[in-house]
């Protein structure tokens, strides 16, 4: 496989803002915007966007093929991975292997958000917990 970049892709630019949040599938104050992804022809890596509100919670899920690569932008994460509880504030990266159990809750007084990055063309499942 190449890692040269092939004639059909182009440079992005894009304001955050302007993708729409939706909602997290099973979550309760928690939103998702996918800032980079297949609409746009990412090859290698997807970039997404969460926020989770003051109590906001991800259950517990794990995902069969695809790691994760996070990093805090702003507030405090609590999160558990294969259940062991970890704080990640902002500056903080995260790494999740492929199958690592993970739930996230936000137990601050402010919006916490974090980038997450998944390989691209990898199909994989959500196993909810």
């Amino acid at each position: 496989m190449s890692n040269q970049v092939s004639n059909k892709e182009h440079p992005i630019v894009r304001e955050a803002a302007a993708v729409a949040a939706q909602p997290v599938a099973k979550s309760t104050g928690a939103h998702i915007r996918v800032l980079l992804g297949p609409e746009d022809g990412m090859p290698r890596f997807y970039m997404r966007e969460f926020t989770l509100e003051p109590g906001g919670r991800i259950p517990a899920h794990s995902h069969d093929a695809i790691e994760h690569e996070q990093y805090v932008v702003a507030g405090e994460l609590t999160i558990s991975l294969d259940g062991e509880l970890r704080t990640a504030v902002a500056g903080r990266c995260i790494y999740i292997p492929a199958g690592c159990a993970h739930w996230y809750e936000n137990r601050g007084a402010t919006d916490c958000r974090f980038l997450c990055m998944i390989p691209a063309g990898i199909a994989y499942s959500t196993d909810w917990l």
